[in-house]
């Protein structure tokens, strides 16, 4: 088992790394030094609706003033990077955007049902990045594959995902209405995973916003590509090796993925023959396989790929040559492209 060390942890997720350190050192400093400026921070949903204090949903959501909630959602921050590293910098922000500007509204609705049915008047909730953090386990939940790691009792199993539940669950019984936050935040993430809704379309950063960002920030929390190697010996406590498996998964997430995806086809019956619409790599160099389709005259030039996409490929153990080919033959589609090589 190997594990990478220092900042490396953060390689291809300077926004994550971005979002821990920032909002972390600032509650800290109004924490221990600065505590006359935590009421500029406060999520007071009073002075929003009636002194239309709106900068209030800005600041309140964005910086925890309790040390316990920082901790937590900054755990679960370094945890869900993984989804920066498959979706890209870009991708992952508007996730955020959109779920940060969705949970606001459904804070608000929640709000006004709960003193509804209740009568319970909430003039404040917790603050922070609490309802993004929320959010990212609609993904959590739905994308990544359980692995199991061990039991309890015999009947209990230990998952690579139990630890992020239990800080998940451990958030959200540190404040008396951060119910409200989860529950917000969860509906932003089905809302903005929906494809019938279409919310990533219109929730989203504009390119030249993420290329103004990537020039200015992204040098600053950028990490560097993992290159030493730390072998662990065997007598690691149960913890570092869950994490050196939650390390070694973010590289096999999309092989995962796509394997339980041919799985299900097989399943319904539905596989599709890959043969019928690609040819295999190792034949398409050979000269028995070129006498049988046109010359090269009548082929329109090869589609241009994705180094990123090509980078990715090469992460999960393929050349360089046959993540070009598989990628051009599926017109850039990284799902297919895999699924191709898999069965290659």
């Amino acid at each position: 088992m190997f594990t990478s060390t220092g900042s490396n942890g953060f390689y291809k997720a300077p926004l994550s790394k971005s979002l821990l350190l920032v909002p972390s050192a600032i509650s800290i400093l109004l924490t221990l030094l600065f505590q006359h400026y935590q009421k500029f921070f406060a999520y007071n949903l009073q002075a929003v609706k009636e002194d239309f204090q709106i900068w209030r949903l800005v600041c309140g959501r964005t910086i925890c003033l309790d040390l316990k909630d920082t901790f937590c959602s900054s755990l679960l921050i370094y945890n869900f990077r993984i989804f920066e590293r498959r979706y890209g910098s870009r991708k992952f922000s508007s996730f955020l955007l959109g779920a940060w500007m969705l949970s606001a509204l459904f804070d608000l609705l929640l709000v006004e049902i709960t003193q509804y049915i209740f009568g319970i008047t909430i003039n404040s909730l917790p603050s922070g990045f609490l309802g993004p953090v929320f959010a990212l386990f609609v993904p959590f939940y739905s994308s990544i594959p359980r692995v199991q790691v061990t039991q309890v009792l015999g009947h209990f199993s230990i998952t690579n995902k139990s630890l992020v539940y239990i800080l998940g669950l451990q958030l959200l019984t540190s404040g008396s209405y951060i119910w409200i936050l989860a529950l917000s935040g969860l509906i932003s993430g089905i809302c903005y995973n929906s494809s019938i809704l279409k919310v990533h379309r219109i929730l989203c950063v504009p390119r030249w916003v993420a290329k103004v960002f990537s020039w200015t920030l992204e040098p600053v929390f950028s990490s560097a590509e993992p290159t030493n190697e730390v072998r662990v010996g065997m007598g690691a406590t149960v913890d570092i090796q869950r994490q050196q498996r939650m390390e070694l998964l973010d590289r096999q997430i999309m092989m995962s993925q796509v394997a339980q995806m041919r799985r299900q086809r097989q399943q319904q019956g539905g596989m599709i023959n890959w043969n019928r619409l690609f040819p295999p790599l190792r034949h398409r160099h050979n000269a028995n396989y070129q006498d049988h389709h046109p010359s090269e005259q009548g082929i329109p030039p090869p589609t241009e790929v994705s180094e990123e996409q090509v980078a990715r490929l090469m992460e999960m153990g393929f050349s360089r040559g046959d993540a070009l080919e598989a990628l051009r033959a599926s017109n850039n589609d990284l799902n297919v492209a895999t699924n191709f090589l898999l069965q290659h």
